[in-house]
């Protein structure tokens, strides 16, 4: 392992070659592709992926594993993963400086935490991840809501500084933490890669494909999109895939009964889980993706779907607004699923001549937002 560089310690629930957890797994990939030149990166994860029992095929649990140069990760399995063995590899590493991914891991997030404290660790940074704002504190809220008491009560958040995503999520650390709070404002970035062409999809008026590519969860949304296409009692002929883990059994059952109910001329799939190196091409073989997410404090999946050039339909409830002047899509509230009926009626009428301009425009949006040098510039004076 390289010691002349920074040394960032990294802790997150799921990493690479995980996927299924999505937004955070991507999140944090992203941050390490972009900064990998000028620091060494120790990510600290499971050594399987998110509702997984059996490990990653190709990697070596409970020892380093170089993924690749200046990125190493320490793939714990459920029977090593304990305060102990946490404290060993972390005091063992020594790292210049801590990432914390999220707020409410016990083994990720809170011992992580404790354990750095208590070796004198300095530099520690709390990514949020959009898990302090008001909706996201809801879900659950009888056990978030003392917890985060209880943390505050503690002071274990001081001389801790917080990530956020935007001006947004800033507040809500204020709001949430208290309002002395230190906050570092850095944008998500991208997925690193070279820009992708602009495939032109073939387009009849009638006829339109959505996909969600997300977790079939109550925080994403899934059965208040069903809902949309249920009240949709339009002609036409209307295909909805959905790609995405389960871990809630009980929801998705009120999903399927959601699916038994739909007009004819409305078809559902469930496609299991998605590869991220299969995104790509779930996105360019739809017109539009519906999400009605509750919140978002990125959405990547959104990002992505601009840079494949898919327009979207979604909630106001994350960073992509005003999305109709620019003709990208739709950002609804959710309190007006009228207004998501009449997006999807929009789509379903449009010719192709007037859906390429739609798809061209997002790509446009998806490139402008690709090639944003501010974004990365904040990013590396987080870690400087």
């Amino acid at each position: 392992m390289s010691s002349s560089r920074k040394k960032i310690l990294i802790t997150i629930d799921w990493y690479l070659p995980g996927y299924k957890a999505g937004g955070p797994i991507q999140s944090c990939a992203n941050l390490v592709a972009h900064l990998k030149e000028e620091c060494d990166f120790y990510v600290l994860t499971r050594d399987r992926d998110y509702c997984e029992s059996k490990p990653h095929a190709g990697v070596t649990s409970n020892a380093w594993n170089r993924l690749e140069e200046h990125v190493w990760v320490y793939y714990f399995s459920d029977t090593e993963l304990g305060y102990q063995n946490l404290k060993r590899v972390i005091q063992e590493l020594k790292p210049d400086l801590s990432f914390i991914n999220g707020v409410y891991s016990f083994y990720f997030s809170i011992l992580p935490l404790l354990i750095l404290k208590q070796l004198k660790q300095q530099d520690i940074i709390v990514s949020a991840r959009g898990m302090l704002a008001p909706s996201a504190i809801q879900v659950k809220g009888g056990k978030k809501k003392p917890f985060l008491f209880l943390m505050k009560k503690l002071g274990f958040y001081k001389n801790v500084r917080f990530h956020a995503t935007n001006e947004k999520e800033r507040q809500d650390v204020y709001h949430t933490i208290g309002a002395s709070s230190t906050v570092i404002v850095a944008p998500n970035l991208p997925r690193r890669h070279n820009v992708p062409p602009l495939v032109i999809r073939e387009k009849r008026e009638g006829e339109l494909k959505l996909v969600s590519i997300a977790r079939i969860s109550p925080e994403k949304n899934t059965k208040y999109a069903l809902e949309v296409l249920q009240g949709f009692q339009g002609v036409g002929r209307i295909t909805f895939d959905l790609y995405g883990p389960v871990y809630d059994a009980a929801y998705w059952e009120e999903c399927q009964e959601v699916i038994a109910s739909l007009p004819d001329n409305v078809k559902v799939q469930y496609k299991g889980s998605l590869e991220s190196a299969l995104v790509a091409k779930a996105l360019t073989d739809h017109h539009v993706l519906l999400m009605p997410t509750r919140g978002e404090n990125f959405g990547h999946v959104i990002f992505e779907s601009f840079s494949y050039g898919c327009p979207v339909i979604i909630s106001d409830q994350t960073p992509w607004q005003q999305l109709e002047r620019l003709s990208v899509g739709f950002d609804l509230p959710l309190y007006h699923m009228d207004r998501f009926v009449g997006a999807v009626q929009f789509f379903l009428e449009m010719n192709q001549q007037k859906y390429d301009r739609w798809s061209e425009q997002a790509y446009l949006y998806g490139q402008q937002h690709l090639q944003n040098k501010q974004a990365l510039a904040l990013n590396q004076k987080m870690f400087q």
